[in-house]
């Protein structure tokens, strides 16, 4: 994963530290939360920033399952597992989609899945 031109970024409500860059022609956000940092938390706060034809880039120690399900009318995500065995999702916006994501939303029971 090469993220070029990456800059650290204030993210409102975030805990950890985002950056911004490009891969390719793609304007790309990153976060990581394999060391802590409420995933929930720190998923919705970029998410909310994400326009169309973006991606937000989470590393998490596992898929997040309960995250999918509150996202799902407006994002498109991926998630594999890297080779040191961290989960890599990738989150972009669905064309036309109604901004209709509560933001706020960010307690979680589903937990890795």
């Amino acid at each position: 994963m090469n993220i070029e031109n990456s800059t650290p970024i204030k993210v409102e409500n975030a805990t950890v530290e985002f950056v911004k860059g490009t891969m390719g022609p793609i304007t790309t956000y990153l976060f990581d939360t394999t060391k802590g940092g409420h995933p929930m938390v720190n998923a919705m706060a970029g998410l909310a920033i994400l326009k169309e034809n973006e991606q937000l880039i989470m590393l998490n120690h596992c898929p997040p399952s309960g995250l999918y399900p509150k996202i799902a009318d407006e994002f498109d995500y991926i998630d594999h597992e890297l080779p040191n065995g961290v989960t890599q999702i990738v989150f972009s916006k669905k064309s036309n989609a109604t901004n209709i994501t509560d933001f706020s939303a960010t307690s979680c029971s589903g937990g890795c899945g």
